[in-house]
């Protein structure tokens, strides 16, 4: 019987088509290079300029190399059609190297490498997904002006929840965060 039930699998696995996942490429820094990631100086200001330019939020993604958490982002949950959907249409998306060297500008003006301006931060987790106001004040940082902060890995519920949350202003609400969730996993709230 197990080896009819082990033929009917094989069977069945081979009929079905497979679902091609995309998984984004690793830099040369190991980091994950999905197409959605601008390449630009680090510049938050221009960053934040350029974004809104384009009706966009920007979106500061902290990773390092080998991050198992960061490989789970983007094997399970980035390649979502609707999570890729929301970053590519709503999202301008800058990549730190949580131990890295590249120079970055902080919105305060400051210039330090990445993992000088992590520390700044009070980063310590990756991957760590930053979201960032529209406009900050004259003399804030990144850690200050920052609407939302997620630290680690979440699955794919969560972090479209998130995604949409941000993207529709919903911290303005002064709705919790996870009261959101909730409400949505309760089909209260609409996509």
């Amino acid at each position: 019987m197990h080896r009819f039930l082990a033929s009917v699998a094989v069977t069945l696995s081979l009929a079905l088509p497979a679902m091609a996942v995309e998984v984004a490429p690793l830099g040369d820094d190991g980091l994950h290079k999905p197409t959605w990631l601008r390449d630009t100086f680090k510049d938050m200001r221009e960053d934040l300029a350029e974004a809104n330019a384009e009706g966009k939020r920007l979106m500061i993604i902290v990773e390092q190399r080998g991050c198992i958490y960061c490989t789970k982002m983007y094997e399970n949950v980035f390649p979502v059609p609707e999570i890729d959907a929301l970053i590519r249409d709503n999202y301008f998306v800058v990549q730190m190297n949580l131990f890295g060297d590249v120079e970055f500008t902080d919105f305060d003006g400051e210039v330090l490498p990445e993992k000088k301006m992590a520390m700044k931060w009070g980063l310590m987790f990756t991957p760590t997904l930053i979201f960032l106001p529209e406009e900050v004040p004259e003399g804030e940082t990144v850690a200050e002006a920052a609407v939302a902060i997620m630290p680690g890995a979440f699955e794919k519920g969560t972090t479209a929840a998130l995604l949409t949350w941000v993207k529709d202003h919903g911290y303005e609400s002064g709705e919790n965060f996870q009261k959101y969730v909730a409400d949505r996993v309760m089909g209260r709230v609409s996509n």
